[in-house]
């Protein structure tokens, strides 16, 4: 193993020193301290150091910061630091300290009870674990608090087990010893506790630990013991109603499986609904955690028991009732998103023919829910009729409300899917018409009352709008009339009106005769001052433009007048949208009249943009710009005729005038970041929307993205030229072979001046660059690889893709090993581009590859095993272990001697020789079996580089002989 230097010393004021300078407000001095602190948690005098602090120190931070390093020594580096004769002199002292904070601090207690569990999964000749915690703690009144902790650790320990060092052979083992052999054990230890005194039979920890213990303890043990009536006795007491509850939701959830738990349900059942008096005794205490506690019972056991509610409506119905309960008395919003997954699991269900019974039977249910969440929708009451502000100005509030609000609309879809749409829009029609009865005649141009009851059915109203049938005609015909009469002075109900109508854009394309009025209620609202009616009513826009497209081709010019005379007024995303709408109008006209149409609409913006240009000397104008530059990306995104191979296409010829504008600008600006990826979007687009039409500008298209690459070092321009490429490889039709070749050539020109770059530049200041440069490769490698892998450039590609996977950053290092992946393809029989396409070349392809990975094999394993211990981020790991997999498949027995290597490399102690070897020796026993067998090697060093990851943190001082090379390109 690698050295990694001589320890330094730690002594305990030291240590209580750095603590106290972390209490300071000296940035500099709190980050030496915190270096110092965490050196010496990785040391082996912490663990001399962290037992004399809890032995002597009166302090609780102290305390806890070193009860809290203990427990991660005892973690990660009890099989590095800790020889084995040493285990029980180390317990003995866990267990004094036990003894010595057993009054607490509470902290510091469980802290310690944690390193005990801990020290007992690991030390596998420790067989009376249970027997000797209780006998060393006691059985004064003291003591139970502390075994109480540790029996509620001890499983919650086992289950994360995976990051303590055993093979998973051992754990299973473990586990069986330390759990399933003491859970009768443990289940009449807490029997008799809960018995010995009222104080016990109500004590939180209690419950706590039973909780914890029925991941072990079969529920129907713990339902037929007196522990049962010990939980229900502790719901009804109030210094234990929230402990007791959690539990009674956990015996709930372990009966999911109501097949295999119909007696325990039995006896469930009746005890919950003898809990039901509590909703009503906690809502008139205004006990809102009682209350939100009690729900969860009643949710949880519904959610689990959603099955049995289909099959016996009847039987089931009451824990139903005791929901709708919670609900109907929820009056400030605390407990009704406890009940949401119910609803949705119990719809779910209803709504299949098997269960067409229960659906009757329960339909009534969903009708009194939707009545209560219309009214649950409503925002809260104001004096002022007038007042819009209802929140204090507390925008968080009013966000959380708005939230809510969604989640609600997702259970009111429920109730459509079981009560049917028309009967759910009826109860919207009813609230409308009431309030119309009620307040439409106190309505004034100024102030209308009571406006939160009719808006709450508007956005009940848009969250069904997905449920409707296009065909529907039995209610929405009699709403929508009501709707455009919607009285335009409250901010809030013009904004919900709005919406609804851009929710059903769909229903008004197939009944035009209600397009007109809503279409010029939506234009009018751009009329307003409020940045969020125009931002509803430009959302809204789009869709009457996607929806209706054909029904307003007619209005195509007239659009363009509002559309230019509104643009200014707009936020830019409202402008985006509103552009797309018109654009997507301006895609079904005429094929003879685009060109024409295009020059009507883009011409001002292009007016517009030069204007800009001139006047963009700061960011925010730059800004501004770069922004404008997507608004034409939205005309090339959606204005596409459909025009016959050969013949010229009218958005082509339109774009060809406009992009020696855009030429300049990016020349102009080549400096500014999102101008250049505005620009090289827009490029981008062309080319995917008109493909091989695009060819006229492909030539100088082409040069401006190498020129822009060279001068600027951007990503975006290797982003665009993987369009280029994809749609002009030697598979696509009507694309000339000459092309082909030229198109490649451009490539590796590209590819030539980023290998350049990358040599010069190390990985971490090139990011984005990476990354587009390996999407862009997995292009080349799918569509080119004849071309590519014998190319001289594939080598120096490959060192360079290595190089990068010394970066943190997700996306670069995932491109890199994507290409990877793909590229290993190309070694084995199956590559990435069919063995048909690569014909007589594929037996090339493969030598060339598998010499390629002979030379440079070593350097890939190292590094990647680096990435997966050290730095890559947790997204890339299974691609990690799929490139480890690749290897073994093609090249096992060199590939388990680089992954040798790469183990001695490691800094001296974080891993033992029996660690290394074990690994080693499972590798070449599943390289000796089948393909199947080979496939475990990546969940071994999946396993292997995922514990030492949590072990170990990069070191401060590098990774030295793991430390990546830096890439040089001589070409």
């Amino acid at each position: 193993m690698a050295s990694n230097g001589v320890e330094e010393a730690f002594a305990v004021g030291s240590v209580l020193q750095a603590m106290l300078t972390m209490r300071s407000g000296d940035n500099e001095k709190k980050k030496q301290a915190a270096d110092y602190l965490a050196k010496f948690q990785k040391s082996k005098a912490a663990w001399t150091t962290t037992i004399s602090i809890l032995q002597s120190s009166t302090e609780a931070e102290a305390q806890l910061f070193a009860a809290t390093t203990l427990k991660g020594k005892i973690t990660y580096d009890l099989a590095t630091q800790v020889s084995e004769g040493d285990l029980p002199a180390l317990r003995s002292q866990i267990l004094m300290l036990l003894k010595k904070y057993a009054p607490g601090p509470k902290p510091v207690r469980v802290q310690l009870c944690v390193c005990l569990a801990i020290l007992a999964i690991q030390m596998q000749t420790w067989k009376d674990v249970l027997p000797t915690v209780v006998s060393t703690l006691g059985n004064d009144v003291t003591s139970h608090a502390c075994i109480l902790d540790f029996l509620r650790v001890l499983p919650e320990e086992v289950t994360e087990g995976r990051k303590i060092t055993l093979s998973e052979e051992e754990l299973t083992q473990r586990t069986s010893e330390l759990l399933g052999d003491n859970a009768e054990q443990v289940v009449q230890l807490l029997i008799n506790y809960a018995q010995s005194s009222t104080a016990a039979a109500t004590n939180p920890q209690l419950f706590d630990c039973i909780s914890s213990w029925l991941r072990e303890v079969p529920v129907g043990v713990v339902v037929n013991s007196p522990l049962m009536s010990a939980v229900l006795h502790g719901v009804a007491n109030d210094n234990s109603l929230l402990a007791a509850a959690d539990c009674l939701t956990v015996i709930c959830r372990e009966t999911k499986e109501v097949d295999d738990n119909r007696d325990t349900i039995a006896l469930l059942l009746p005890r919950l609904l003898e809990l039901r008096p509590r909703i009503q005794a906690l809502v008139d205490e205004e006990d809102t955690e009682g209350f939100k506690a009690i729900t969860r019972v009643f949710a949880e056991a519904g959610e689990s028991w959603a099955l049995l509610v289909a099959r016996e409506p009847q039987h089931f119905r009451p824990i139903v009732d005791c929901l709708l309960e919670c609900c109907a008395r929820d009056k400030d919003k605390d407990v009704l998103h406890y009940t949401f997954n119910f609803w949705y699991e119990l719809k779910q269900y209803l709504t299949l023919e098997h269960y067409i019974e229960a659906r009757v039977q329960l339909v009534d249910v969903f009708a009194q829910l939707v009545d209560i969440l219309l009214k649950q929708l409503e925002y809260p009451a104001s004096d002022d009729p007038n007042n819009v502000d209802l929140f204090d100005g507390d925008r968080e509030q009013e966000e959380k409300f708005r939230e809510f609000r969604h989640h609600m609309g997702d259970t009111l879809k429920d109730s459509c899917e079981v009560m049917g749409v028309s009967a759910c829009l009826t109860k919207v029609y009813d609230a409308i018409k009431l309030w119309q009865e009620k307040f439409g005649g106190l309505a004034s141009p100024t102030s209308v009352p009571h406006w939160q009851s009719l808006e709450a059915p508007l956005f009940a109203m848009r969250a069904m709008g997905r449920m409707v049938d296009n065909a529907d005609s039995s209610v929405l015909p009699q709403i929508f009339p009501l709707l455009v009469q919607i009285p335009v002075s409250n901010e809030k109900l013009r904004f919900a009106a709005i919406m609804v109508f851009g929710r059903y854009t769909e229903w008004t394309a197939a009944h035009p005769e209600f397009l007109e009025p809503q279409f010029q209620y939506i234009v009018s609202s751009f009329q307003s001052d409020s940045q969020e009616i125009l931002r509803a009513a430009a959302q809204s826009f789009k869709y009457f433009c996607t929806d209706c497209k054909s029904l307003l081709s007619q209005q195509v010019i007239q659009l363009q007048v509002f559309y230019d005379g509104i643009l200014d007024k707009l936020p830019m995303p409202s402008k985006e949208e509103v552009t797309e709408g018109v654009a997507v109008v301006l895609g079904v006209q005429k094929p003879e009249e685009i060109y024409s149409l295009l020059k009507l609409y883009c011409d001002p913006l292009i007016n517009r943009l030069m204007v800009k240009a001139n006047q963009a000397t700061d960011e925010k104008s730059k800004v501004d710009l770069a922004d404008h530059i997507n608004l034409l990306t939205n005309f090339a995104q959606y204005v596409v005729p459909y025009i016959p191979s050969g013949q010229e296409n009218p958005s082509v010829k339109y774009w060809q005038e406009v992009f020696p504008i855009l030429s300049t600008i990016l020349d102009n600006f080549i400096s500014f970041i999102p101008i250049c990826e505005r620009v090289c979007r827009c490029w981008r687009n062309m080319v995917i929307s008109y493909r091989t039409a695009i060819t006229p500008l492909l030539g100088p298209l082409a040069n401006k993205l190498a020129e822009g690459f060279a001068a600027s070092k951007q990503g975006c321009f290797l982003w665009a030229t993987s369009a280029v490429l994809r749609e002009f490889s030697e598979d696509r039709e009507h694309v000339e072979d000459g092309i082909t070749d030229n198109i490649y050539v451009f490539f590796e020109a590209q590819a030539t001046s980023v290998l350049r770059t990358m040599s010069d530049i190390k990985p971490i200041d090139l990011p984005d660059v990476i990354e587009d440069f390996y999407r862009l490769l997995i292009d080349a490698l799918l569509y080119y690889p004849t071309k590519l892998i014998p190319s001289p450039l594939f080598t120096p590609i490959f060192q360079a893709a290595i190089s990068a996977l010394s970066l943190e950053k997700q996306e670069p290092v995932s491109a890199a090993l994507h290409y990877i992946r793909d590229l290993l393809t190309y070694g084995g029989p199956n590559p990435a581009t069919s063995s048909d396409a690569l014909g007589t070349s594929g037996a090339q392809l493969r030598q060339i590859v598998k010499q390629l990975l002979l030379e440079q094999g070593g350097a890939l394993i190292k590094q990647t095993m680096a990435g997966m211990m050290f730095t890559f981020p947790s997204d890339c790991f299974a691609d990690g272990s799929g490139v480890l997999l690749h290897m073994f498949q093609l090249l096992p027995q060199e590939t388990a001697a680089w992954v040798e290597s790469t183990i001695q490399m490691l800094p001296a102690g974080t891993v033992t020789p029996v660690e290394a070897n074990r690994l080693l020796g499972k590798i070449r026993e599943k390289l000796s079996g089948s393909d199947s067998d080979r496939r475990q090697i990546r969940i071994l060093m999946q396993d292997f580089t995922n514990t030492y990851r949590r072990r170990y943190v990069a070191p401060r001082d590098g990774l030295g002989q793991l430390e990546a090379t830096q890439f040089h390109f001589s070409g």
